[in-house]
């Protein structure tokens, strides 16, 4: 990988030919006389590895590297010593220098002590990602708000049996993938199978086949026979992720399955049987789903034994932080950027937006802003309008925003008034007071037509 390295020295003759060097072997450089250069490039360009010469007029190279650590700069810094130089090199150890060459030097030394600088630092951000990781999580699930905690209990307490049927309920996008991961990595059947199956992705001719298999010549096509989810995740999991979207009489089918514990291939008659747990999930309500007829009312108390919500990202807000600098710091791998993370400005108006896409979408608009950044801190003109749309609403003092269709004024209007009579059981002089107007400006309002205009008298 392409590594940006800065060159700190007032020899001439040293930056050139580490400059050229590094460059032959890929790497971009940057060359700095003095160390207060050094300073500035580094927090306009943000270098990867600094080579730090430590005699240098204007700053010299210890003064830098103890403004670098005082100011959180952990960067490996490799500082270059005259002949003679231990005093500096001893103190530059203690200031967490990765390494020390000594003039004249070898270029092949250069290659080795960059080598080892950059890998002790990698090392050292694995570490503390781990770390921060056990600190903020569960398995891959990044969090440490009231919710999460709530969530992270019942996945360790998962952990210590083995569910036959969990059910994980949550919006889209709210990592419901992630917890059935969880369930099955932290779980005692975390070395066997975990077969998933997106109930939206088939065709509902082929969902069967797909669950129980078929033997050959069940129908047309099926020139062999072909093992299901269920036969081939035996003493593993199996992950239905929306389930709510089975038509019914494949839910019939798989009520029979979990019921008995046992199923057929399409066309056969032998009876297979079900060694497997089964996780379902779900990003609508499958109590009004049953309601509606939608989805069978058996099969919804036969999944519902291990309940699981995952809260919406707008429940959890203290996670936005830790869960933007997580996807900054993975995009920045995956797209060798180096953003440093959200000012603080943009961080407010990514914890103050709703997030309708949850966790997904944070995560889209992220890679947008890393993906197209030309600095190394997301500002909040490099966020989508939707997102600076919030801004604007909380200046002005409404707690609503504009949807980008808009909306009609009289119909919110009336809505208002109906809450607030509900809220209220009828009252009126009761919901004008919560509304901030006059009884009798309610009554008006109450009594006018949609399309009539307010009148001025009517303002209360």
């Amino acid at each position: 990988m392409s590594e940006l390295i800065l060159v700190a020295d007032d020899d001439e003759l040293s930056r050139w030919s580490l400059c050229q060097h590094f460059e032959a072997l890929g790497h971009r450089t940057l060359a700095v006389q003095n160390g207060q250069e050094a300073l500035d490039a580094v927090e306009q360009h943000g270098p990867t590895l600094i080579f730090m010469d430590l005699s240098m007029p204007v700053m010299d190279g210890l003064t830098a590297l103890r403004t670098l650590r005082e100011n959180d700069h952990n960067l490996p810094v490799i500082v270059i010593t005259a002949q003679g130089g231990v005093q500096g090199a001893m103190e530059a150890t203690r200031l967490g220098c990765s390494g020390y060459l000594e003039k004249p030097f070898d270029l092949r030394e250069a290659d080795v002590a960059v080598e080892r600088a950059l890998s002790e630092d990698r090392l050292k951000q694995e570490l503390s990602y781990l770390r921060s990781r056990e600190r903020t999580g569960y398995a891959e699930i990044i969090g440490s708000s009231p919710p999460m905690q709530r969530l992270f209990d019942t996945l360790k307490r998962l952990a210590k049996i083995d569910a036959p049927t969990v059910l994980i309920q949550g919006e889209s996008g709210t990592g419901k993938d992630l917890v059935a991961r969880a369930v099955h990595s932290h779980g005692p059947r975390a070395g066997a199978p975990f077969m998933e199956i997106d109930c939206t992705a088939l065709p509902e001719h082929l969902i069967e086949s797909e669950l129980f298999g078929h033997e050959r010549g069940a129908f047309t096509d099926a020139r062999a026979t072909k093992r299901g989810l269920f036969e081939v995740a035996a003493g593993g999991m199996i992950f239905l992720d929306e389930v709510g979207e089975l038509p019914l009489g494949m839910q019939a089918k798989l009520l029979r399955a979990l019921e008995n514990r046992k199923f057929r291939r399409v066309g056969g008659v032998v009876e297979i049987p079900l060694n497997a747990c089964v996780i379902a999930a779900t990003n609508r309500s499958l109590r009004d789903e049953v309601k509606a007829g939608r989805f069978r009312e058996d099969l919804y108390f036969r999944l519902h034994v291990v309940p699981i919500e995952v809260p919406a990202l707008r429940e959890r807000k203290e996670d936005i932080a830790p869960l933007t600098q997580y996807f900054i710091d993975r995009l920045n791998k995956t797209f060798s950027r180096s953003v440093k993370g959200a000012s603080l400005r943009a961080m407010e108006l990514l914890q103050t937006y709703r997030w309708p896409g949850n966790v997904r979408e944070l995560r889209n608009v992220l890679e947008c802003s890393v993906i197209m950044l030309a600095k190394d801190v997301i500002q909040p003109s490099d966020l989508p309008p939707e997102i600076r749309r919030t801004q604007s609403a909380q200046v002005k003092g409404c707690p609503f925003v504009l949807p980008d269709d808009g909306i009609l004024l009289e119909e919110v209007e009336k809505g208002l008034l109906m809450q607030a009579l509900e809220r209220t059981e009828g009252n009126q002089s009761a919901a004008a007071r919560l509304l901030g107007i006059s009884r009798y400006a309610l009554r008006y309002r109450l009594e006018r037509p949609l399309g009539v205009p307010t009148k001025g008298a009517a303002h209360g």
